[in-house]
């Protein structure tokens, strides 16, 4: 068990977000496991995934670009996605100390967008930490 409380204890706020469906199935992988003394935030352009999510606070991107069909594997749409609702991703962000990043690097979502989502909470402060995978080579 991963244990994060004790810097929640003295007051640090401490954001894990799941981008992507990579970085949401990861997320969800630390409820089940009861990860504590962090907020999760699930960030996808695909609304079916999302709504499925265990994350307390979820937020779909890029409605306008995508219709909430997902990001079709391609990273620019992924990025264009994320940029779409920057304000949002802002806002869910603020007063963090510190956020965790989680996202596969094989789709479009969490290829694309999971670097804007570290701008942003970097550009508002935090300390940044990126969890990424690789898919295999048979995977794309």
């Amino acid at each position: 068990m991963i244990e994060l409380d004790t810097l929640a204890d003295r007051g640090a706020k401490i954001r894990v977000v799941g981008v992507g469906g990579g970085g949401t199935n990861a997320i969800n992988s630390m409820i089940d496991k009861g990860l504590i003394g962090v907020d999760f935030i699930a960030v996808n352009t695909d609304m079916q995934a999302l709504e499925r999510n265990k994350a307390s606070h979820k937020i779909q991107v890029g409605k306008n670009l995508t219709r909430g069909l997902g990001a079709g594997a391609d990273p620019t749409v992924g990025h264009r996605a994320v940029e779409e609702d920057r304000e949002e991703i802002a806002r869910a962000l603020a007063g963090s100390d510190m956020v965790f990043i989680t996202a596969g690097m094989g789709g479009g979502t969490g290829t694309g967008g999971g670097p804007i989502v570290a701008n942003i909470a970097k550009s508002l402060g935090a300390l940044v930490v990126g969890i990424v995978t690789r898919p295999f080579n048979s995977e794309g």
